[in-house]
């Protein structure tokens, strides 16, 4: 099998699950307990709570833990929305769908939602200073899109909101974590997942710097925090401080990797007449290409006769036509024909060369 679609999501470390095997088995105890053993494990999350402290450049008591980027995003957005003043949001048309989602919820209840302009599917910063007002609340956006992999200035988005408005700035860097640095500096909350980057599923992470307040909407007692009742998933929490730290071991060494075989593939696959590339000042994690004429379902299939695994838009997103792709390209046949390719530094180029064999076969018996 030929596996090409790491950003839906990454298989899991061997060290990583061998992390959580320990931790599940030595320090089962409910980290509130106040036995010894309780003590303990109390102790180990403390422990990976500071790693990943140390690795992100936050404080230990900004990390809330969830089960993933789509509770992030919620808490994130539903937090914010029911302790502050406001009901004006920003965002924009390259959000995944567990950003939509709570907004759609919003939505109903009175607030408005301005969806910014894009220039080569990059945020149009006088629009986004023209669209902030007075009962702005929030501004959500993605350093990373998932189907285009375009990457967003976040620093100067971050300044024309500080400068201009007191709306709280929430990123969804669950594309970004693990593949290219980051910087929570100058973001007021930030989400992420540990298996986009080799961890496993189940666990990811909200960032909130210690000034912003948030409902829960969890419930029932401090857990790790007041912002997220539960009990601790210690074995879970141990695994993505691990995987954190082996991921940004190697995090430049790696993206140097991507990057050529990126290149390469791109290269290759533009010369076909009718295949165009939609990625647009990018990550080289992810291509985004349109099959003219093409059901990316069907070419996705004929891939997987030769054991080749591609995806269709967002593993998350519905409906035919990619909004983000449509976003970027303001082209609806492009945006109802695209494919995604996801790289990763356990990509091979023998890989992407079997993959070029296959693709050739396959884009020529459906044209």
């Amino acid at each position: 099998m030929i596996y090409l679609d790491y950003s839906a999501t990454t298989p899991v470390n061997k060290e990583v699950l061998a992390s959580f095997d320990k931790a599940s088995l030595d320090f089962f105890a409910n980290p509130n307990s106040l036995h010894y053993l309780g003590v303990k494990t109390k102790q180990l999350i403390e422990a990976a709570t500071k790693q990943i402290a140390d690795i992100l450049a936050v404080k230990e008591d900004e990390i809330i833990y969830t089960s993933g980027s789509s509770e992030s995003n919620n808490l994130a957005i539903k937090g914010v929305a029911d302790r502050y003043k406001g009901k004006h949001i920003i965002t924009t048309m390259l959000e995944h769908s567990s950003i939509y989602g709570p907004l759609s919820y919003l939505q109903k209840k009175g607030y408005e939602i301005t969806f910014l302009k894009l220039k080569n599917g990059l945020v149009d910063l006088d629009d986004l200073k023209n669209s902030l007002r007075e009962d702005t609340v929030l501004v959500t956006i993605a350093s990373v899109n998932s189907e285009t992999g375009v990457l967003q200035n976040i620093e100067e988005i971050s300044k024309v909101i500080k400068e201009n408005s007191k709306a709280i700035f929430h990123v969804d860097m669950t594309q970004s974590v693990g593949k290219v640095n980051v910087s929570m500096k100058n973001v007021d909350l930030a989400s992420f997942s540990a298996h986009k980057f080799y961890g496993l599923k189940g666990i990811g992470c909200l960032i909130k710097k210690e000034d912003i307040k948030l409902e829960p909407i969890i419930h029932g007692g401090k857990s790790t925090t007041v912002y997220r009742s539960g009990t601790p998933a210690t074995s879970l929490i141990v695994s993505l401080s691990k995987a954190l730290k082996l991921i940004n071991q190697n995090i430049t060494k790696n993206y140097d990797y991507i990057s050529s075989l990126y290149s390469y593939l791109a290269d290759k696959l533009k010369a076909y007449d009718g295949v165009y590339i939609n990625s647009i000042n990018n990550i080289p994690h992810i291509l985004n290409i349109s099959l003219n004429g093409i059901k990316p379902e069907t070419f996705q299939h004929a891939l997987e006769e030769h054991d080749i695994l591609i995806s269709t838009q967002s593993a998350c997103s519905t409906g035919e036509v990619s909004k983000a792709v449509m976003a970027v390209t303001n082209d609806e046949e492009k945006a109802r024909t695209s494919v995604r390719i996801s790289l990763s530094y356990l990509t091979t180029k023998d890989e992407i060369e079997k993959f070029l064999k296959a693709f050739d076969v396959c884009y020529k018996n459906l044209r």
